[in-house]
């Protein structure tokens, strides 16, 4: 279960057996741990260092960090204008390896697995308007969730919202961006080969992104 302190809303998902109406006793549990161990408000002291710091100092500093920190480094080209330095296939070897890293006694998952550094990621070249940098985490998530959904033996809401997300993510985003013909016939032919021979129960799902997506261009052509 990840709880994020700094949403608006609050939709709590666990995967025990529990089918009440309410909150079960493990979200209960964890919000009540965030209430005890809740951490500080460090903002003020990290204002006070950046502006006490030299920027030589600052800027070696985040250098280093940022040399040695493929998440950071990732963001930090996302934020400030850079070209990805990871493909599709890169990302997804990354995702990939948290499938592998979760349990590395049984080939299955039994607990959810946090996607949200990629889900940051994609977020930001959003933010920045650079909607195939964006789709290409998508896509990656996209791709790796369909391959390793057999993997999947419980929090199948956490995998499949993920999935579901991403997908919309990816499509979003190639309909915003400035792409040519080809490339437009090659998210489609995308879609459409994982609707053919991926994950059978994800089908439907790329069948509908596929019609959306030609709809979508359709539209946008006219």
């Amino acid at each position: 279960m990840r709880v994020d302190l700094s949403g608006e809303g609050f939709d709590p998902l666990c995967n025990c057996p529990y089918d009440g109406p309410e909150a079960c006793k493990h979200i209960v549990a964890v919000l009540l741990r965030c209430i005890d161990d809740c951490p500080p408000d460090e903002g003020d002291q990290l204002d006070a260092a950046l502006e006490a710091a030299d920027a030589d100092d600052l800027r070696e500093f985040l250098r280093e960090t940022l040399a040695t920190d493929a998440s950071a480094r990732e963001r930090f080209f996302a934020r400030f204008g850079e070209s990805s330095t990871r493909s599709v296939a890169d990302l997804r070897a990354a995702i990939d390896r948290q499938f592998e890293e979760t349990n590395l006694d049984y080939f299955v998952v039994f607990e959810p697995i946090d996607f949200s550094e990629w889900f940051d990621l994609a977020s930001e070249y959003r933010d920045q308007g650079r909607y195939a940098s964006a789709a290409a985490v998508y896509r990656a998530l996209v791709e790796s969730l369909d391959e390793n959904m057999e993997r999947v033996d419980g929090a199948y809401d956490h995998f499949s919202q993920g999935f579901t997300r991403a997908l919309d993510g990816y499509v979003d985003c190639v309909a915003a961006g400035d792409i040519d013909a080809d490339e437009i016939a090659d998210a489609v032919a995308f879609l459409e080969d994982r609707a053919a021979s991926g994950t059978s129960f994800l089908a439907e799902h790329f069948e509908r992104a596929a019609t959306e997506l030609e709809e979508t261009l359709t539209e946008r052509r006219e």
